[in-house]
């Protein structure tokens, strides 16, 4: 009887040292968010504004705390809501070192829209915020 016990027991640590370690696997290989260069973020940015892929947006943003992926997700639904199409980036005042990311496009109706947004840099990484520059 207490070898049948044993041997439950024994396969559970088994299982959960298995499961913390797939996870701390899936962890660490967590792609770093943002782009690797200017020119990846401008084209990522177009592709996940124009397929209104939230997921794809959210690994683009620099967002204070853990709300990401759910303003992502609020964000490109609004988008998809209001017909956006033909989505363009373009980076300024210097490409190579952009601070600014002008998203153009166009609504449902084919009205044109504009709008900044503010670009970041940290550790070879480059991503776009939401937030006004700090002077």
């Amino acid at each position: 009887m207490h070898i049948r016990r044993d041997v439950k027991v024994g396969l559970s640590i088994v299982a959960a040292v298995a499961w913390i370690g797939a996870v701390t696997l899936l962890i660490v290989h967590e792609p770093d968010p943002g782009a690797g260069s200017p020119g990846e973020l401008r084209d990522r940015l177009a592709s996940a504004l124009s397929g209104h892929d939230a997921d794809a947006f959210a690994g683009l943003l620099d967002y204070p705390g853990s709300g990401g992926g759910d303003f992502a997700k609020d964000y490109v639904t609004v988008l998809a809501d209001r017909g956006v199409h033909d989505v363009r980036v373009e980076l300024g005042p210097d490409a190579a070192a952009p601070a600014r990311a002008t998203i153009t496009g166009a609504l449902g109706d084919g009205t044109p829209f504009s709008y900044p947004l503010n670009v970041t840099s940290e550790d070879g990484r480059w991503t776009v915020a939401f937030t006004p520059p700090l002077p």
